[in-house]
């Protein structure tokens, strides 16, 4: 009976540990065609990921995840600009998901534009807080994203700035009138994460998924 014991409690603790959080890094993630994020992304041996800026191209997870949190921080230079997506999938040529936005509110001009296209918004789809509390460029700024059920949540520093129910008739409407309402099969329920590359210089750290 021990073996037996020892062999249920070694595979409990394996699905355990395979359903609870996981910290990202670069070995996770390939870029649009599947090969190994080029020489502009970088880690240092502390685990944040640099992003250079142009050329780097988006990475893409190798794991999909359909309920999930999602918490890391990120940082950007004046006017910058990019994001993380997720239920990210192919659709014809491109590879599209749900945008956490991340941008100079103050400098960028897609941040100066508002609405759904400044920080913490369900980029394009819905506006972010206008309370919310994002720190100064150049500081590192705390992230998460919470996707239940087809319910999902956007937090900054953590206070909640934005959210939806994509079951609901509001999500469809507001995906009609977004720029993806002519992308069938957008944001399935499911998919891939995606770190984003805008062309401008952005470091995250401390990523951290677990699904729900």
């Amino acid at each position: 009976m021990r073996p037996l014991l020892a062999a249920l409690l070694s595979l409990a603790a394996g699905a355990s540990a395979a359903d609870g959080p996981t910290k990202l890094t670069l070995a996770d993630f390939t870029d649009q065609e599947g090969k190994a994020p080029n020489a502009m992304w970088s880690a240092d041996a502390d685990g944040v990921i640099h992003l250079k800026g142009k050329g780097g191209g988006a990475l893409i997870s190798k794991e999909e995840y359909a309920s999930f949190e999602l918490t890391w921080e990120w940082k950007l230079e004046a006017k910058g600009n990019n994001g993380i997506k997720y239920w990210v999938t192919k659709i014809g040529k491109e590879w599209l998901g749900i945008e956490y936005q991340m941008i100079d509110d103050n400098g960028h001009p897609d941040g100066l534009r508002g609405g759904s296209h400044n920080t913490g918004s369900i980029y394009d789809i819905v506006d972010s807080a206008k309370d919310k509390a994002l720190k100064p460029v150049g500081e590192w700024n705390s992230s998460r994203i919470v996707v239940k059920d087809g319910r999902i949540e956007h937090f900054l520093n953590g206070k909640p700035v934005s959210s939806a129910d994509t079951k609901s008739e509001d999500w469809k409407s507001a995906i009609g009138r977004s720029k993806f309402r002519t992308k069938q099969g957008f944001a399935p329920g499911k998919g891939k994460l995606m770190l984003t590359e805008h062309s401008d210089p952005c470091w995250f750290r401390n990523l951290v998924v677990r699904p729900l």
